[in-house]
C-alpha cells in the first residue's frame, strides 16, 4: 500500500491511511516466515521478528483500548504489576507462533479502527493519567512507532532471508 493507493482528502483519512499502511508493511514482514525463523535475533539488538509483532499487537491494543477509550484490561498493563514489562512485551519463546500474532494484531487493528471511527480527533484520551493528549496525537504517535519498528523489521527480515523493501 502506497500514498496514492488511500485517500488523503481530510485529516482524518490522511492519518488513518498512513497507520494502515505501517501496519501492513509490518505484517509484510513477517508473511512467509516461518516460526523458528521469526524467533530469531540475527543482528546486534535482541529484536525479533515475532517480538516486533508481538509489542505492537500489545501497544495497539493499549493504545487505543486502555488509554483512548478507557477500556479497563484486568490483568494487564496498567493494572497489572509487571517487572520489566517493556522487555517482556519484545519477549517470544516455542509457544510463540506467527500465526497467533499476526491474528492478534489483526484483530486489535480491528477494534482500534472502531474506536477511532466513533471520535473526533480532537476527543481527549479517556485515560488522561496515563496520557493527556487527544485522539490526533495517538494517532501521530501510531505511524511513527509502527513505522519505526516495521524498518527494525525490515532490517531483520533481509539478516534471515535477504528479502529487502517495505
Amino acid at each position: 500500500m502506497t500514498a496514492d493507493q488511500f485517500s488523503t482528502s481530510t485529516e482524518r483519512e490522511a492519518l488513518c491511511g498512513f497507520l494502515d499502511k505501517q501496519r501492513a508493511d509490518l505484517l509484510r514482514k513477517v508473511e512467509g516466515v516461518s516460526d523458528k525463523d521469526a524467533r530469531m535475533t540475527p543482528t546486534a539488538s535482541s529484536l525479533s521478528l515475532m517480538g516486533l509483532l508481538k509489542h505492537s499487537a500489545l501497544w495497539e491494543r493499549r493504545w487505543f483500548q486502555v488509554i483512548v477509550a478507557g477500556r479497563p484490561l484486568p490483568g494487564e498493563w496498567p493494572e497489572a504489576e509487571v517487572q520489566d514489562w517493556q522487555d517482556e512485551d519484545f519477549r517470544v519463546d516455542e509457544q510463540d507462533t506467527v500465526k497467533r500474532w499476526t491474528a492478534f494484531f489483526e484483530e486489535q487493528v480491528a477494534i482500534s479502527r472502531e474506536i477511532v471511527a466513533g471520535l473526533g480527533l480532537e476527543a481527549p484520551c479517556r485515560r488522561s493519567d496515563l496520557v493527556d493528549r487527544n485522539l490526533r496525537w495517538v494517532l501521530l504517535h501510531m505511524i511513527e512507532e509502527t513505522a519505526r519498528h516495521a524498518g527494525h523489521a525490515d532490517i531483520i527480515r533481509e539478516s534471515i532471508d535477504g528479502s529487502t523493501g517495505i
